[in-house]
C-alpha cells in the first residue's frame, strides 16, 4: 500500500493573539487544507478584534535562525509571506530564500492592520519591493497595499486594477493576484495576471463584519493549493472559494467585538 506524502508549507510572518490573522490564521489554513504548517515568526503583536495596540519585532538574526533550523532539517514544499515589519528582516528571508529555496513563493505583503495600525515601514517597503518581489511566485495585495508598492493612487476602476497588476508584475513576480474588496460594488472581484494571461476571479460581495485575517487567509490557502500541485489560476480560484465559505460560516464563532475572524474550519466542522 502507498500513501501519498503530505505536503510541508512554512509560513513567515507575523503573531496574532486572537488567533484571526498571521500564523495562526495561516496554520488553521493549512491544517483545513490537508497540509503541515510551520512557522517562522517574525513579529509578536498585542492586538484583537479591536485592533493592533502593541508591536514586537524579532530581532533579524533570530528570523535567521528560526529558517535556518527549519531549512536544515524540513523539506518544505511551499513558502507563504506574510507580516516582515523591517527591512533587515526582508532582507534576511531574501537572501535565505535566495540560496536555500526553489519552491514556490506567496508573498502577502502586510502593510495595515485591519483596525489601521501601520505594519511595513517605508524602508521595509523598498526591501520587499527590491529583494522579495523578484523572489516571488504569486503576489497577492489588496488595492492601497499595491498602490504603496507602486507609489501610485488607489485603484478605483478594474481598468486600473490591471493596470496596477500589469505593473507589479513587472517588479519580479511570476504572477499577481490583487485583491478588489475595497472597490464599491455588489462583487468583490480579484485581477489575476500571469505571464500571458488575464483572469477575474468573481465573489458576491459579503456583508459581514467577520472579515479580519482574510488576506492572510486568502494567501495561506493559496500556498497550501499550490502544495498539493495546482497551478496559479487554480489554486487562486480555490483559496477564493475557501475564503468565500470562512466568511459565510463565520456567523457560528462569538470572537470579539470588533472586527471579527472567518471560520478557517468551515468545511470539516458540523453546523
Amino acid at each position: 500500500m502507498t500513501t501519498s506524502r503530505i505536503p510541508n508549507v512554512l509560513s513567515i510572518a507575523g503573531s496574532d493573539p486572537s488567533g484571526g490573522a498571521g500564523i495562526q490564521a495561516d496554520l488553521k489554513t493549512f491544517s483545513a487544507l490537508r497540509t503541515y504548517g510551520m512557522a517562522a515568526i517574525t513579529t509578536l503583536t498585542a492586538q484583537n478584534t479591536r485592533g493592533v495596540t502593541a508591536v514586537h519585532l524579532a530581532p533579524p538574526e533570530f528570523v535567521q535562525q528560526q529558517l535556518d533550523a527549519l531549512f536544515d532539517d524540513i523539506r518544505i514544499d511551499v513558502i507563504k509571506i506574510g507580516m516582515i515589519a523591517t527591512g533587515d528582516i526582508a532582507r534576511r528571508v531574501a537572501d535565505t530564500l535566495a540560496a536555500r529555496s526553489t519552491v514556490p513563493v506567496v508573498l502577502d505583503p502586510v502593510m495595515v492592520a485591519k483596525g489601521g495600525a501601520p505594519l511595513l515601514s517605508d524602508e521595509a517597503i523598498d526591501a520587499v519591493r527590491a529583494r522579495l518581489l523578484p523572489l516571488t511566485t504569486i503576489l497577492t495585495p489588496n488595492l492601497p497595499e499595491a498602490a504603496r508598492l507602486l507609489d501610485r493612487p488607489i485603484a478605483t476602476t478594474r481598468a486600473m486594477m490591471v493596470e496596477q497588476a500589469t505593473a507589479l508584475r513587472l517588479l519580479g513576480p511570476q504572477a499577481v493576484l490583487l485583491k478588489g474588496g475595497h472597490l464599491h460594488g455588489t462583487t468583490s472581484p480579484d485581477c489575476l495576471v500571469l505571464h500571458d494571461a488575464l483572469h477575474w476571479l468573481e465573489a458576491p460581495r459579503r456583508a459581514s463584519n467577520n472579515t479580519h485575517g482574510t488576506g492572510c487567509t486568502l494567501s495561506a490557502a493559496l500556498a497550501a493549493e499550490l502544495a498539493h500541485g495546482a497551478d496559479l489560476l487554480a489554486a487562486a480560484q480555490a483559496a477564493k472559494q475557501y475564503v468565500t465559505g470562512a466568511i459565510d460560516a463565520a456567523y457560528l464563532l462569538d470572537v470579539g467585538h470588533g472586527h471579527g475572524p472567518t471560520h478557517h474550519f468551515h468545511s470539516l466542522w458540523s453546523r
